[in-house]
């Protein structure tokens, strides 16, 4: 059945059982469209954070010897549960974050791919048999489980990044305490309350709210954590990883991005203009692999702005519930300010608004922001080398595949990059040029539950999802056994 947003828990699950705050401290949730708050939810303690470790730390004692065919059924229940109560979520999901049901809907769909996906893999965690010197040795590499982790995701996107974290360590083994963003927690609760529903047992999964930092540096700093992972930013990851290193924990890193689009002159323009206008302003463009700098051959470059702006002015800007909004407002105040900076700064130093631009005038409440397109993009602006995550979309030319990939790989940046094109050549010299960790061809989806997902350079390290994602929460044990 369907559960209504009233119908998700918004009290954190500790050890098997949902809890306030052991002092009683509660964190407001508002909603980006309105501008009101719409619930509240524990601000952990100290007290709080050392019993969900450990809980994490019991659950995995219990969880690393079921059998890998229990953990992959129980994976694939919550799969399910996830898709029957998609509305009820997805409602959770557009209140709290803002993003358009449809795309919320598309989201938990996501999620429970992730679950289903790991279900597969959990049975699939192979060692080996290695030949020795003497035929009385017997010589084994081993997969284990790392042991209890402690994840934190951003909230961009509240049920798919959680998913994609827990569902691989559940696979491996792996008991998890998880820290969903403050401003959109609910969906990790309904991830929870998916697992509890699906038999699993007490601690194998926490889920705490409360104060970033303060939480993260109690939990990296406890021994019984013993792996890491985060979704966030650049800042953000090189403090996870700062803490990190004082316990020398093993940590996967997934920061921010700057996707690079490339079109060539041989491209079907208005199609790649199409694509590249869907895609840059999915989710209002807080998305980390979202096209944001639009490079386009100068041969083609009027023609792809032209149908690129018709493209972005038909889009409708809107309250996420509305079922004819296709970007929705952004996830807060904080978000707003540093889009029109960005616009402030570029169009300063000489750039040309030729939409949007600023704070949408139709609307009194609420985070929207114009979906916005610049040219006259110069060296410098910084809409060039600061991760944009709004909808802001600089369109600059190239005259040549040499210089297309120097245009684009001059970032610290790493995460995704796109190229279309109807030619093979270029299409594989491109792909092969671009210093990122995906790349799309004459498409801008990446993320699917079977292709790995992660970054190079300051994008951070490790990957998600696909075979590779359940790497990270297994260690190899070397056994040499004398006959």
């Amino acid at each position: 059945m369907n559960r209504t947003p009233d119908e998700i828990p918004n009290r954190m699950w500790i050890d098997g059982i949902w809890c306030e705050a052991s002092d009683g401290g509660r964190i407001e949730v508002e909603d980006p469209a309105r501008e009101v708050t719409v619930t509240s939810v524990p601000r952990a303690t100290a007290a709080d954070v050392d019993r969900a470790v450990a809980g994490a730390e019991r659950g995995f004692r219990a969880w690393r010897n079921t059998d890998a065919w229990s953990r992959s059924a129980l994976l694939r229940r919550v799969a399910g549960l996830l898709r029957e109560r998609h509305a009820g979520i997805a409602a959770v999901v557009t209140e709290e974050q803002g993003k358009p049901l449809a795309e919320a809907r598309a989201e938990v769909g996501a999620a429970a791919d992730q679950f289903d996906w790991f279900a597969d893999e959990a049975r699939r965690v192979y060692g080996r048999a290695i030949d020795g010197h003497s035929r009385s040795q017997r010589l084994f590499a081993l997969r284990e489980p790392v042991g209890p982790v402690a994840a934190f995701t951003p909230w961009n996107f509240p049920i798919l990044l959680p998913a994609r974290k827990i569902a691989p360590a559940l696979a491996a083994g792996c008991s998890v305490v998880v820290k969903p963003a403050e401003e959109a927690p609910r969906a990790a609760f309904a991830i929870a309350k998916a697992c509890e529903d699906a038999g699993l047992p007490p601690g194998v999964l926490n889920v705490l709210t409360g104060d970033p930092a303060e939480t993260s540096r109690r939990l990296i700093a406890s021994a019984s954590i013993r792996k890491v992972s985060l979704t966030g930013s650049v800042p953000v990851g090189r403090e996870i990883l700062r803490l990190c290193a004082e316990t020398l924990k093993p940590a996967s890193l997934e920061l921010g991005g700057h996707a690079p689009v490339l079109v060539f002159g041989d491209a079907d323009v208005d199609r790649a203009a199409e694509l590249a206008a869907r895609g840059k302003f999915r989710n209002a463009g807080q998305v980390c692999v979202a096209a944001s700098r639009l490079l386009v051959h100068e041969s083609c470059i009027e023609r792809f702005t032209h149908r690129f702006v018709e493209e972005v002015r038909a889009l409708r800007l809107g309250d996420g519930r509305d079922p004819g909004t296709e970007i929705g407002p952004l996830a807060s105040r904080r978000r707003l300010d540093a889009a029109l900076s960005l616009v402030s700064d570029a169009v300063a130093k000489g750039a040309r608004v030729e939409c949007g631009g600023g704070r949408s005038p139709r609307f009194e409440r609420g985070h929207f922001f114009e979906p916005t397109v610049l040219t006259g993009i110069r060296p410098g602006m910084r809409v060039l080398s600061e991760e944009p995550f709004s909808p802001i979309a600089p369109i600059l030319p190239f005259r040549d595949l040499g210089e297309a990939l120097s245009l684009a790989n001059d970032t610290v940046f790493g995460l995704a990059g796109y190229v279309f094109t109807r030619d093979v050549r270029t299409a594989i010299l491109a792909s092969e040029g671009l210093e990122v960790g995906m790349v799309g061809v004459n498409q801008l989806v990446i993320a699917t539950a079977e292709l790995p997902f992660g970054g190079v350079k300051q994008s951070g390290f490790g990957r998600e999802s696909a075979s590779e994602g359940i790497d990270a929460y297994t260690i190899t044990k070397a056994v040499s056994l004398l006959l």
